[in-house]
């Protein structure tokens, strides 16, 4: 019965002996994990996910930035790009009626752009799916489902600055706002360049249609299903919170969709912008 045991050949099963199974040492490669030199058994093209997710994500960074520093080709009455709005510094083109707030006064010398850009990147870059996007896309942790990760070591977000996710939901309240002032940017649309009230460009479809998503995105969060009916033990007694915790998670399921859509939205919003106040393009009106 010895051979059961495997100590007919006078080694100890708990010795270091078995480190030739596992020549990497630590994180998914320790002693008490399945002995398999095979980094992964997947072989289908694992990668093409991970990898379409952090050359997306890299071009929105490279382009975001530009436009951020950019500081010019933001205003062309009456759209305001989303990337400028609201307008806290002193150096602000003027906007009529505009969101325009020089609370920042006129020491701030850089682009305004890169004030109210923290709220809406903090609520993106603390996001539950951008999260999940950004660890498999850039850090590979891990890569994909059944694929190890090559790090030796693994502490979560208990450390900073990964401890500062537990933010989101702070920065969940800050985009509310921001949502609210680019609905009344949207609003504003529906003007001429001579500030005249009735009438549509193709801008103003472009606005509705990036609030449309922005929105979408934004109340299919976590933090705000959690807000409207995580807390509740009885929904029957609470039938109003009940039925908007449930319309809240039908947006949640699509969560990843409206996260990738706003982001395009919003980025083609601000090209249109772009595009207007540059004199590349002129605005077709339609009414």
């Amino acid at each position: 019965m010895a051979t059961e045991t495997g100590t007919d050949s006078g080694t100890d099963p708990d010795s270091d002996s078995d480190t030739d199974s596992h020549p990497q040492r630590g994180g998914v490669r320790t002693r008490t994990r399945a002995a398999i030199d095979a980094p992964h058994l997947r072989t289908d093209r694992w990668w093409l996910a991970p990898a379409a997710t952090a050359a997306g994500l890299l071009a929105f960074i490279v382009y975001s930035t530009w436009r951020a520093f950019a500081n010019a080709d933001y205003y062309a009455a009456p759209y305001v790009s989303p990337f400028y709005s609201p307008c806290l510094a002193d150096n602000c083109a003027p906007m009529r009626h505009g969101p325009n707030a020089d609370l920042f006064g006129g020491w701030w010398g850089i682009s305004p752009a890169i004030i109210i850009l923290i709220f809406p990147l903090g609520f993106r870059l603390t996001c539950y799916y951008y999260r999940k996007a950004y660890y498999r896309g850039f850090w590979a942790s891990p890569p994909a489902c059944a694929v190890a990760e090559p790090h030796k070591k693994y502490t979560g977000e208990t450390r900073f600055p990964l401890v500062l996710q537990n933010i989101h939901r702070y920065f969940f309240y800050a985009a509310l706002l921001v949502a609210c002032i680019l609905t009344y940017d949207t609003v504003l649309s529906f003007r001429d360049e001579h500030y005249n009230w009735g009438h549509m460009g193709l801008g103003s479809l472009v606005f509705l249609l990036n609030i449309t998503l922005i929105w979408a995105y934004t109340l299919s969060c976590h933090s705000c299903r959690h807000i409207v009916g995580g807390k509740l033990k009885h929904f029957s007694k609470h039938p109003v919170r009940y039925r908007a915790w449930q319309w809240v998670g039908k947006l949640n399921a699509r969560h990843m969709q409206l996260a990738w859509a706003s982001l395009v939205s919003v980025g083609l919003a601000d090209f249109y912008v772009y595009l207007v106040a540059s004199g590349a393009f002129d605005d077709p009106r339609f009414f």
